[in-house]
């Protein structure tokens, strides 16, 4: 009897992960690194992520945590829906001379969970 409530309990818990699997929300990035080149100094330089959701559920953006003090970031706040899309918007103050490259950590419902977005750029 142990045996087979194990094997069950075995059998519900991979059929759950797999259901869960199947109707995962997925982010698809337009792309994932923006090079702004050479920017101002002392002039905060923004750039959007787009993004569309390739999945089966709706993209619930949880976070987007930057690097660094010297940046900020935006987000859809709503849910997105499977097939409409999204944006990230991350701003980079500028306010130190010479090249960076800054990252934003996006925390999701996604079937990847964790992406990496990246700015960098020289500020003369």
């Amino acid at each position: 009897m142990k045996k087979l409530l194990g094997l069950a309990t075995v059998i519900v818990a991979f059929i759950s992960f797999t259901a869960m699997t199947i109707m995962a929300p997925e982010f698809k990035f337009e792309k994932e690194t923006h090079d702004f080149g050479t920017i101002q100094y002392n002039k905060p330089a923004s750039f959007e992520f787009s993004f569309s959701n390739t999945g089966d559920a709706p993209i619930i953006i949880m976070e987007v945590a930057p690097s660094c003090g010297c940046s900020v970031a935006e987000f859809t706040k709503n849910p997105v829906k499977p097939g409409d899309s999204g944006k990230i918007k991350v701003t980079y103050n500028a306010a130190a001379k010479g090249p960076f490259t800054k990252s934003f950590t996006v925390k999701s419902n996604t079937k990847t969970p964790i992406k990496t977005l990246t700015i960098k750029g020289n500020v003369e």
